[in-house]
Formats: structure tokens, sequence, C-alpha cells
């Protein structure tokens, strides 16, 4: 067995490799070093004999102290929700008058009712509520069905246009192609649209006849100073908020062959006191009344 090379200047064996000219020494590993290293291995096999694990088929091993993150979790859910308790029995047994009037029970609802929001409206609402075209903006104060609470949770609990709920929030905007001319569609549109200042320029001819032609075929619903009507869903028509476009040929677009927006009933699927909730908080945005 040959002899190890030991270097001239440290004094030290080296371990017979060699990069480029530089040799390796072969130091021994500092003892502390050593002494943690072994810890480890100590505690890993500690852990792993007292904790879960190893890996099996369909499961793990549970380690002889028999914890679970899983049992911790369900502990601490289970926690939460006792602690929850007292005031969701409150909220289901009171009516959102009641609620809106405590000070606890609504900071409470408003709280859960943001949480539900993000699970289940946001999809069309967006996550500020902001809405999009075709779905309503939450946050300002007009509401084709009404901003009060008991509106705002009547919408929610059965829907709008929802067949599956008999008490669902219904109505229906005549296709006016079928009734109406292109030109008489064209002028109430300029009618339409001038009630807020966006005709455009439209000629005072075609404004005075969609007058004539909005009085006979829209006050109906919208009433004669074009102001709407919760009770039929009919939007004000003298504001700057519209739901599928201002355009004139949006606006023509609505008349002719008008768009019917379709909202889930919820009170099935969340029950009635998250509606409650949900209420609450849409109630909170800055719209409600």
């Amino acid at each position: 067995m040959s002899e190890k090379e030991v270097d001239h200047v440290s004094g030290v064996s080296t371990t017979g490799h060699s990069w480029d000219g530089i040799k390796e020494l072969d130091n021994p590993m500092p003892r502390w070093w050593l002494i943690c290293f072994y810890v480890t291995i100590a505690w890993a096999l500690a852990y792993a004999i007292a904790y879960p694990a190893w890996p099996l088929i369909r499961t793990a091993t549970t380690g002889v102290l028999g914890y679970s993150s899983r049992a911790e979790m369900r502990k601490e859910l289970d926690a939460a929700q006792e602690a929850k308790a007292e005031y969701i029995a409150a909220i289901s047994r009171k009516s959102i008058d009641e609620i809106m009037a405590d000070d606890t029970l609504r900071t409470f609802a408003t709280a859960a009712g943001a949480a539900a929001f993000k699970i289940n409206c946001v999809q069309c609402h967006g996550s500020g509520a902001q809405g999009s075209p075709g779905y309503p903006n939450l946050n300002d104060d007009e509401w084709l069905w009404g901003g009060t609470p008991r509106e705002i949770q009547q919408t929610i609990a059965h829907g709008i246009r929802f067949a599956e709920d008999p008490e669902t929030r219904v109505s229906e905007m005549p296709a006016f192609g079928a009734m109406l001319q292109s030109k008489q569609i064209a002028q109430v549109s300029a009618f339409v649209l001038s009630l807020s200042g966006k005709d455009q320029g439209a000629a005072a001819t075609d404004i005075a006849a969609g007058k004539e032609i909005y009085a006979q075929n829209c006050a109906a619903c919208h009433g004669n100073a074009g102001k709407g009507n919760h009770e039929l869903g009919a939007p004000d028509l003298t504001d700057a908020i519209w739901l599928y476009g201002s355009t004139p040929a949006a606006v023509a677009a609505q008349i002719r062959t008008p768009k019917h927006g379709v909202m889930p009933a919820w009170n099935a699927r969340l029950g009635d006191t998250l509606v409650k909730e949900l209420t609450v908080y849409v109630h909170s945005l800055g719209g409600g009344r």
C-alpha cells in the first residue's frame, strides 16, 4: 500500500485528488460538526418513529404519538365555529331589520357576507362588486329592484327570472323590433339618451318624435319622466348608469331585442342565514338605501 502524500507546507496528508495542480488536504471534520451531524440523524429517526412519516400504499405510518395535522385543523375549525355559533343563531332567528339595527350583529354579518360574496357572487359582479356589462354594479345607489335591506334580501333569496323559484322577481321588456319601425326605434333611442344628456347631437325633431313613441310604449314601465320602477325592475333612464351600454346603437339594440338578465335564487342553496349575511354585506357596499 502506497504511503499518503504529505503537503510540505501544512504537514497534512492529501487525499490524492488534484485539480489544476491544487491538491486536496485530508483534514478531519471538526468535532462540533460531527456531533451536530449525528444529532440530526438521531432526531430524524426519533421524528420518523414519533410522527406520521413513511408513506404507504393508501395511507402513512401514524407514529407512536398519534399526531394528525387534520385533527388539529378540525379542532381549530370547531373552536371557531363554536365562537360564531351565538351570532349565527341570533342572525337566524332575527329579521333583516333587527340585524341592521344591532351594531354587533351587523358587523358580524358584514364580515360573514363578504366571505360568502367572494365564493358565490364575484363570478358575475366582480371581486369589488363593480359589475360589468349585463351585471349590475352593487356600489352605486341605483337599484333595478330596490336597495333597501328587505328588497336586497328578496332579490338574493329568490333571484331574478329564475324559473325554479316561484317567488323570483320577473319582468319582461317587449321586443319592440316587432312593433316599431327602424326609424321609430332610432327616434325613441334619441329621446331616451336625451334624458341623461347623451343624445350626442340627435335632431330635435327625432327627439320630439321619440318622446311621443316613448309615452305610448315605454312610460308604463319606466315612468313619464324615465325614472324607472323598482316594482317592475325597470331601470332609471335619466342617470349615467347603463347596464348594456349607452351608445345609440346599444340603446336601439336593447329596444329592438332586449336582453333579460337572470340571477339564481340563493336561498335554497345557501340557506336563510347566509342570505341575510349577504344582504347586510351588499347593503354595506355604499349603495344600499
